[in-house]
């Protein structure tokens, strides 16, 4: 069974910014997800992503977080997360659950 990106998606819905309560798919962090065929009926995933900042002390938690998560689910052999910066994080990205959780409808 391949994988698809909305479960990729769904499982990154358990990983969070320790500093923001909101997943980081709803807080529009994830930019893409890209899945390469390997033996076994198995699959590599890398994710882009970026974060609300470039300072963003965490980083390499919330990296270490989705790579773990990813890896977790069947049919995943390994994980990469690759943090990009172009296009910038803006609160655009919010998706309308984020919004409502945060308090800005």
């Amino acid at each position: 069974m391949s994988l698809t990106q909305e479960d990729v998606l769904s499982a990154l819905k358990q990983c969070y910014d320790p500093e923001i309560p909101v997943n980081i798919v709803d807080l529009g962090l994830i930019y893409g997800v890209q899945f390469e065929s390997v033996p076994e009926d198995q699959q590599d995933v890398t994710v882009e992503m970026t974060l609300t900042a470039q300072g963003c002390p965490e980083h390499v938690n919330i990296s270490a977080q989705v790579k773990s998560r990813l890896e977790q689910l069947p049919g995943v052999r390994n994980a990469a997360v690759n943090i990009v910066w172009n296009t910038p994080w803006t609160p655009e990205r919010l998706s309308p659950d984020a919004r409502k959780q945060l308090g800005i409808e």
